[in-house]
């Protein structure tokens, strides 16, 4: 599926909202609390107010006045002005997580819907709980990510799968116009390698049909190649990537 990044990336950016956004121009600052690279890093998605390098180093000082340190997100095709990564590069920053954006349809594995995904408008306790479970430890990085998943603009679905009275698998998305992203995806420990999480995605992708959504896109780390078997299943293709800018 041919996707235009200057259409989706800013859908992408109203989906997972950080506490404190700003502007310089047509590059949109994002700050939480430093965790989530997506919600603490600048997206240069349009020319910027004043020159390359001073916008840059406007953007190294939003940071620097919050604690964080300044992260730039490059998304290939939708990155203004085209050559930022040399101005970048010459002040010491490097790309680093490379990300795939892939896109489906909305409805697709329709067969694989069952009654035991729960669906809401919200996070409850139990998806909260493996949702922190799952960060390995980092209840601040958690933490972060459910405030953004709680911040996600209506109308947001929240999928949890119980087995045996306990929460095993959950996902969430949000629904903008004819397009729904999908965040959030978490499987306990225990139950890995079952298939819960293609349950989950099945019924997020059905319930973005039934919210009005054509489309649905989602960002996975390149290297996850078993995440990108699961989705490319459902018949998720590659669209276009990206990487965070970061200083040594």
């Amino acid at each position: 599926m041919i996707v235009d990044p200057n259409l989706l990336e800013p859908i992408a950016d109203r989906a997972w909202p950080a506490r404190e956004s700003a502007a310089l121009g047509g590059w949109r600052l994002n700050a939480s609390d430093g965790w989530s690279m997506r919600i603490n890093a600048c997206w240069p998605l349009g020319q910027p107010d004043r020159p390359v390098d001073e916008a840059i180093a406007a953007v190294e000082a939003f940071y620097a006045a919050r604690g964080l340190p300044a992260w730039f997100k490059l998304a290939d095709g939708a990155v203004v002005p085209a050559n930022l990564s040399e101005h970048l590069r010459a002040r010491g920053y490097r790309p680093v997580h490379g990300t795939l954006v892939m896109v489906g349809e909305a409805g697709a594995g329709s067969d694989l819907v069952d009654a035991g995904v729960a669906l809401s408008d919200a996070p409850d306790p139990a998806f909260e709980a493996v949702f922190t479970a799952s960060a390995a430890g980092n209840a601040a990085d958690a933490r972060e990510r459910l405030d953004a998943l709680g911040r996600i603009p209506a109308p947001a679905r929240f999928a949890r799968l119980d087995i045996d009275g306990e929460t095993a698998a959950l996902g969430a998305s949000a629904v903008d116009g004819e397009w729904a992203g999908i965040f959030g995806m978490r499987t306990s420990p225990g139950h890995r390698r079952k298939g819960l999480a293609r349950r989950i995605l099945a019924a997020l992708l059905n319930e973005a049909a039934a919210l009005g959504a054509r489309r649905v896109y989602l960002q996975v780390e390149a290297d996850n190649t078993p995440a990108i078997a699961l989705y490319g299943g459902l018949g998720f293709t590659p669209a276009y990537g990206y990487r965070y800018w970061v200083q040594d």
